[in-house]
């Protein structure tokens, strides 16, 4: 029964998500969760439980007297995000390729198996954020301890932007060979270019994510 319940708070995860990064549920708009109960055929607790997850991913906002409201995605924070993302991981990886030895770079290949398993699973959104991440984090391997934690604060805050280039910009078709790229530059031992590949992949992303956005807001205003 366990199995079954996390798969059902999952699937209304899912959901919920989708319809906030598509623009479906807008920005400031409650989620009241009867309706959501009988609109997605669940009881309240998996609701309640996918709204909790929702808002530690920063998409969905609790109020008091309000309840819970759809947080705004915003192109600024995107800009702000990414751009610190590829300044900061760029600076880190320059300083870990040469550090980086064959185990390294095998976790590495066995983690992209992993991310292209991860799409044939119902959470594919949420397996592949955190393989994404821990394939990256595991390319820096220099002791920089406090950058590390901001690159991981920056990467959780970026995180349901992350999604939203997953679920609706096809950023996962592009997402596999600029990952083999960055390896095949690491390996190599050519720092130039494994830091171009990844400033690309980072700043590529946000482009991307930003044109989602911009067309999301052209539709609401006609």
């Amino acid at each position: 029964m366990a199995i079954e319940y996390k798969t059902r708070t999952q699937v209304v995860v899912e959901a919920i998500r989708e319809r906030i990064l598509s623009g479906a549920i807008k920005a400031g708009e409650p989620l009241r969760q009867a309706a959501l109960a009988e609109e997605l055929n669940v009881s309240r607790i998996p609701v309640r439980e996918a709204l909790l997850q929702l808002e530690a991913e920063g998409l969905v906002r609790f109020e008091p007297h309000k309840g819970a409201t759809a947080t705004e995605l915003n192109l600024e924070q995107i800009d702000e995000l990414f751009e610190l993302r590829a300044m900061l991981e760029a600076d880190l990886l320059a300083r870990s390729v040469p550090l980086l030895t064959d185990d390294d770079l095998a976790l590495a290949e066995t983690i992209l198996v992993e991310l292209e398993a991860a799409l044939k699973h119902e959470d594919a959104a949420d397996r592949w954020s955190a393989l994404n991440s821990r394939f990256h984090m595991g390319l820096y391997k220099v002791d920089r301890p406090q950058t590390r934690d901001v690159v991981e604060n920056l990467n959780k805050n970026a995180d349901r932007y992350i999604r939203m280039h997953f679920l609706l910009a096809g950023g996962v078709k592009k997402a596999g060979p600029e990952h083999r790229e960055l390896i095949n530059a690491c390996r190599a031992k050519d720092v130039k270019r494994a830091c171009k590949c990844l400033t690309d992949h980072i700043l590529g992303a946000k482009a991307e994510i930003r044109a989602l956005l911009v067309a999301q807001e052209a539709k609401k205003s006609i």
